[in-house]
């Protein structure tokens, strides 16, 4: 295994052990440890967008579009309630992706009234490299972590996000 390396959270937990040893500073510490992973983490995946010239939003909804198949195009509505957020912001997003020649409005051939967002060619070409980034940089993250751990913490962390978003 190796030696056990200390980081800023067990700084923080021997404080609180020496002025209050009466409490269990493990959830503390495990809890901090992932909300201290979601930053690093997330700036870590978020500079292969960047460097792709594009928002995390903007990838998002892209990469919505992608998984959706051929045609790779959906609803706005569709793509706000996959994204869960409003109308108002997906709005945004979808001009500035439009104008960037990544997606496009066509008319809905079933309802003239409504539109569909479909991804251009260019914006499925883009999204093919960025994902493929996307997916090695995540791998690259997590890969100091064994198989077993990888499982384990998948395992973890499905059981906590379940308990906590009520879906058990």
């Amino acid at each position: 295994m190796g030696e056990k390396k200390f980081d800023a959270v067990d700084v923080i937990q021997q404080q609180w052990q020496r002025e209050r040893p009466d409490l269990d500073g493990t959830a503390m510490a495990i809890l901090g440890r992932l909300g201290r992973l979601l930053v690093v983490g997330t700036q870590r995946v978020e500079s292969v967008f960047t460097a792709h010239g594009l928002q995390r939003g903007e990838f998002d909804v892209l990469a919505a579009l992608r998984r959706s198949g051929e045609p790779y195009e959906l609803n706005p509505s569709s793509l706000a309630d996959t994204l869960m957020m409003s109308r108002a912001g997906m709005t945004g997003r979808l001009d500035r992706l439009e104008k960037a020649g990544l997606v496009r409005r066509i008319a809905d051939a079933d309802d003239r009234r409504s539109i569909r967002v479909a991804l251009t060619d260019r914006g499925l070409h883009l999204i093919d490299v960025v994902v493929t980034d996307h997916f090695e940089n995540e791998t690259r993250i997590l890969s100091v972590l064994s198989d077993q751990d990888r499982k384990d913490l998948d395992r973890i962390t499905r059981i906590l996000l379940t308990d906590l978003e009520g879906n058990h």
